[in-house]
Parts: C-alpha cells; structure tokens; sequence
C-alpha cells in the first residue's frame, strides 16, 4: 500500500533528471538506486525531505538531493517532501518552530509577520532569530526522525498485512479444494 500510495504523488524521474536545478549532480543522477521504492529508500527519503522541509533557506531541494545521492535514497521522494513547507505552509510551520525555540530558550515571544524571503530571514536575525533557529533546528531533527520511523513502521505494517491475506487466501483455496 505505501509504495502504490507514494508512487502515485513522486514526480517523473525524467522531469527530475531534466531539471535546470539539478543539473549541478550531472550523470550521478542516473544511478538506478536513486529510483528505487522500497521501504529502506523510501523511509530515508522521507526522512530527509522533513529534515531539510525546516530549514529556512531558499535551496532546500538541493540540500534534499544532495543529501539523499550519497545516502542512495529515492530522490524524488525526499525532494517531494520538502515541499511539505511551501508559500501557503511555511508561515504556521515557521511559526510553530518559533515557539518551540522561544521554550526551550525560555524567551517571551514577540509578534512577528513572516515573510517567505531570505531578506526577512537575514533582518530578523538579531531579533527572533535565535529562538527561530534553534526552533527550526529542533523541528528539523524531531520531524526527520519521526517521518522516517513512521514511513518505516507503516511499510512493514503494510508488507505484514499483505502477507497475512495471502495466507488467508490460500488456506480458503485449499479449503474449498476439498
């Protein structure tokens, strides 16, 4: 179930291949390994795409592909996943990971209008900025971890499904054979 379902959302491997923005990778980008869906591909792909969703940085994609080449990894995967933070999401989710940086450095959070560019980024620095990075930081780490344990345990849970209805299967067939 989880390789039909995530198949279905994964970009091309063509239009990836094709893309102005990846080129830096050159031919690396044709390594069969990089396409390959499986539960150990695809929860480190979802993994990284989280990891690096956080970052508040304008090249994610390419922090994601460049992560997930050496990790051998699927690319699409963790590319796709990255834009779990885009223009409509990055404000509560930038939001949110202020916050969890404001507790954890026991700030008082101050109110703020988040802009999606690296101008707002670089201004806001010495005003929210720690608790907004170490925010995002913590996000980055928690979130990458968890999206990578749970694709990992609901791809088992579905493999172990499977297998227990073929079982099921067959020892109907065996039953109505006799």
């Amino acid at each position: 179930m989880p390789k039909k379902f995530i198949k279905r959302y994964l970009p091309d491997p063509h239009s990836i291949k094709e893309n102005r923005a990846l080129k830096i990778f050159g031919s690396i980008l044709h390594e069969p390994n990089l396409w390959h869906l499986n539960r150990k591909s695809a929860s480190g792909a979802f993994g990284i795409g989280l990891f690096f969703a956080f970052w508040p940085v304008p090249f994610q994609m390419w922090l994601s592909a460049a992560t997930a080449i050496p990790c051998r990894v699927n690319l699409p995967l963790s590319i796709a996943t990255v834009w779990i933070t885009n223009p409509f999401t990055m404000p509560p989710i930038f939001y949110g990971a202020y916050l969890v940086g404001s507790t954890v450095l026991g700030t008082k959070s101050e109110a703020f209008h988040f802009e999606p560019t690296w101008d707002w980024v670089v201004s806001s620095l010495s005003t929210i900025g720690p608790s907004f990075l170490l925010g995002c930081g913590i996000c980055s780490v928690v979130f990458g971890l968890t999206g990578y344990y749970t694709l990992n345990w609901l791809w088992r849970f579905s493999v172990r499904k499977a297998w227990q209805l073929r079982k099921e299967k067959r020892r109907q067939a065996q039953q109505n054979q006799h």
